[in-house]
């Protein structure tokens, strides 16, 4: 039972949006901006909607869908299209209007999945947080840790990603994946794997992007930037892990949290068990 029950006289519905990055988008289908007891902001712009919750009393997922006009409500194409709202954390709740609290009666938490754009239109699906029960878990033997550098969950890799963050400006482009620093001086494959921020130009405050490799102060990326990259823009940018004992041992001193097994034989290797000469 809810602890919690907004007035359904005065009841309005609000949504937040919560980035990887930390950018928040704050809705709220109120005629007016609501201003909670917090101080911050849920916009009501009209050219925005998410869609009625479907609920059940089954273990079935809850799901909306959010829809709306590029460039509306600090949702631009930009950070759309270049995924920004991937796997964001969404949290949809109502409180009364007459005194606005946020998150008074929770009425679902979420993760924004698929995103369509047509036009100037987008719609993005989002679906509840019990679909992770229909989601098949455990783990697996591997030579390569399952564990995400810098992750401060229990048992995770607890690597302090604070102090090893470095930033710096670019000072030539190579190609729409490859950029140079000249001033860096870190060992080749050093951010390999890693992911680097950009914090000045038309890129900032969309995603990061991974590092595929890096060798005398020239950094290569995965995937291009949404915007073509100039001489003078910031970046910040943090070491990459390759999943190897080696990187977590002598990069990072972490052995003893290392989330492989390195020394478990192949399957190729066991089934030659037994086997006449």
């Amino acid at each position: 039972m809810k602890a919690t029950v907004s007035p359904y006289q005065t009841t309005a519905i609000c949504l937040r949006i919560v980035c990887e990055n930390g950018t928040t988008v704050r809705l709220t289908r109120y005629p007016f901006d609501l201003v909670m007891s917090n101080a911050t902001v849920y916009l009501a712009d009209n050219a925005y909607d998410f869609s009625s919750v479907i609920s059940e009393t089954s273990f079935a997922a809850s799901s909306i869908d959010l829809e709306g006009f590029v460039g509306v409500s600090n949702i631009t194409r930009d950070q759309i299209a270049s995924g920004l709202f991937d796997g964001a954390r969404c949290y949809l709740f109502a409180t009364s209007f007459l005194a606005p609290v946020e998150d008074y009666e929770p009425m679902m938490a979420s993760i924004l999945g698929k995103t369509t754009i047509e036009d100037d239109r987008f719609r993005i699906e989002d679906m509840s947080l019990v679909d992770l029960l229909n989601q098949t878990v455990g783990e697996s033997h591997a030579a390569a840790c399952r564990k995400s550098l810098g992750g401060q969950e229990f048992g995770g890799c607890k690597v302090d990603l604070g102090p090893l963050t470095v930033s710096g400006s670019i000072t030539s482009i190579g190609s729409s994946l490859a950029f140079t620093d000249s001033s860096r001086s870190e060992a080749a494959d050093y951010f390999g794997w890693g992911m680097v921020t950009f914090t000045s130009g038309a890129n900032a405050g969309l995603r990061p992007l991974k590092i595929r490799d890096y060798s005398a102060g020239t950094f290569t990326l995965y995937e291009p930037p949404y915007y073509a990259l100039t001489a003078g823009v910031t970046y910040s940018a943090i070491p990459g892990c390759r999943k190897r004992l080696e990187d977590c041992r002598d990069k990072f001193g972490n052995h003893l949290r290392f989330g492989g097994e390195s020394y478990i034989p192949m399957q190729s290797v066991v089934r030659n068990v037994g086997k006449s000469a």
